[in-house]
């Protein structure tokens, strides 16, 4: 197998171009923007970096080989051949998963049987439904691609948030939409519907250098070729001079975001308080981003009461907020009108079993 091969980093459909934008920033090279995700050309250390470091990627997966299979026979020769021993260990058990498309072998069950038997009986790993490593095959045009699941679980567990609300948001969404939003890093995040603290704790991360995936296991460490887990920074930790607020006016909420704020060491940093939105103030010093993902009555909340919480929130911001702005995350086209405010939305996103747009305003 060649020592550089093709990483497939996902992202959530809408989203391509801003996870295209860290993938760039982080330098991983020839990038490029594809439906689900970003492709870039790298090596294992380059896994273990995308794994570490990216924050809006749900998972990365090592493009690991491929070549030509036109009936059953012809990939069970082939994939026996292939050299799954420079990849994968005999001791550790491997899941497979195979989809067929556009080819002469469109059977997905008998084509994973063959690719599983090639592994037990070439390799000697066992195959176990219940694997946490992952192996992906997907045969289109009678080309079959080999891919590793290189992180494992999703990304977006980054080993810290034990406590969540009834509607969390990923935090690799969170991530991805203050990408969006412009934030970098360098100014207060508040956040006056905050739930169990994804977007304050995921802001207050990114302005203090600290890498997403340091204090989890990924996939790629249970492989024969696993590299060493790259620094836990994305530089040097920086000294943060913004803060980073949170309320709620659940109590549940806030003593949520508080213990997720300190497993992730960041609770110095944050500040949360049990405020509805009418009793909203602005922060002192200066302005920042209002990131919220409001209630949408799908699942939580009656919708016709939603339209008050809604008009509250965009009327607090334009009298309190002068130079902040606001991005807000919600499925509902009408509640978001209701904030009265000049919005600006983005691309439908999926987010659990909802499409949701990310609606910006401002500065007040």
């Amino acid at each position: 197998m060649e020592n550089r091969f093709e990483i497939f980093a996902a992202a959530p459909p809408g989203l391509e171009p801003v996870l295209l934008s860290e993938v760039q920033e982080a330098g991983f090279d020839q990038p490029v923007q594809v439906a689900g995700g970003v492709t870039f050309q790298g090596d294992w250390p380059e896994v273990a970096r995308a794994n570490m470091q990216l924050r809006g990627a749900g998972r990365v997966l090592a493009r690991i080989g491929s070549f030509r299979a036109f009936h059953l026979a012809q990939l069970d020769k082939r994939a026996r051949k292939f050299p799954w021993d420079q990849v994968l260990r005999p001791d550790v058990p491997v899941r497979v998963e195979v989809t067929c498309r556009n080819s002469k072998i469109y059977h997905d069950r008998a084509a994973r049987q063959r690719v599983e038997r090639a592994i037990s009986e070439v390799l000697g790993a066992e195959i176990s439904a219940e694997a946490s490593l992952r192996i992906m095959v997907r045969i289109e045009d009678d080309l079959v691609v080999i891919s590793v699941d290189t992180s494992g679980e999703s990304l977006h567990k980054r080993g810290h948030k034990e406590a969540v609300g009834k509607a969390p948001m990923k935090e690799t969404l969170a991530a991805l939409f203050l990408r969006e939003c412009g934030y970098a890093g360098r100014e207060p995040v508040l956040d006056p519907m905050c739930g169990s603290g994804t977007f304050v704790i995921e802001a207050a991360e990114i302005a203090a250098g600290l890498a997403p995936g340091r204090a989890r296991r990924f996939a790629f460490q249970d492989l024969a070729c696993a590299p060493d887990l790259p620094a836990p920074g994305e530089g040097a930790e920086r000294q943060v001079a913004s803060r980073f607020y949170g309320s709620d006016r659940d109590d549940g909420a806030i003593r949520s975001g508080i213990a997720n704020a300190d497993r992730a060491g960041v609770g110095d940093l944050c500040q949360f308080n049990r405020a509805p939105i009418s009793d909203l103030q602005r922060p002192d010093g200066p302005p920042g981003l209002v990131m919220v993902n409001p209630p949408y009555g799908a699942r939580i909340g009656n919708r016709k009461l939603l339209f008050g919480l809604y008009g509250t929130l965009g009327q607090v911001l334009q009298e309190r907020f002068q130079g902040w702005r606001l991005g807000m995350v919600t499925s509902d086209g009408g509640l978001a009108k209701a904030t009265g405010l000049k919005l600006r939305a983005g691309p439908p996103v999926a987010f659990g079993g909802l499409k949701v747009k990310l609606y910006q305003a401002g500065p007040f």
